[in-house]
């Protein structure tokens, strides 16, 4: 039996209502749960990309792969490893702001981190953090000591080592 891995699928698509469900309905149907999603445009005008992280053996993962290619908006669907990608999460955290000025240890953490202030006004400051979830979840634990008003991350973003083939694809296609 093969060995489960993460993977990060990316699926180009056209941008049509009602694709999202269909697409999460795929990995549902499979008891698959999506550790990470994230959606956004694409290097290809009119294109957008889902990047989507799961854990799964890979033999699974090739018959995603050709659901999610079998959806009608689904121009191409790609998986890859994490050695295969550079990839990074983002989060901001909301915390009290006499925290930083008060608390040496958190401007020390701050800085340790690697985090970036985003705002700072009376009641509360913002930071902003992009790496490793497991930076991420680094920072969390060492803020969440001084309390955190609100805290959010996004889904995993990646580009690929390797070229993406979509483009010339695409230009093949349109030809």
């Amino acid at each position: 039996m093969s060995e489960t891995k993460t993977y990060t699928v990316s699926i180009y698509t056209e941008n049509n209502i009602g694709l999202l469900n269909r697409i999460s309905a795929i990995f549902q149907r499979r008891k698959i749960n999506i550790e990470s999603l994230n959606t956004s445009i694409s290097e290809i005008e009119g294109v957008s990309r889902f990047t989507i992280v799961i854990n799964l053996t890979e033999e699974r993962m090739k018959k995603i792969i050709g659901q999610l290619e079998k959806q009608v908006e689904v121009i191409k669907a790609y998986y890859h490893t994490d050695e295969e990608t550079i990839f990074l999460e983002t989060c901001l955290f909301k915390i009290k702001s006499d925290l930083l000025f008060e608390e040496r240890q958190i401007q020390n953490i701050i800085k340790e981190s690697s985090a970036r202030i985003v705002t700072v006004n009376k009641e509360f400051f913002v930071l902003e953090k992009a790496g490793r979830r497991s930076e991420i979840e680094l920072l969390y634990r060492e803020l969440s000591a001084f309390g955190i008003m609100q805290f959010v991350r996004s889904g995993r973003i990646s580009v690929t080592k390797d070229e993406m083939k979509i483009s010339k694809m695409l230009a093949e296609f349109a030809e």
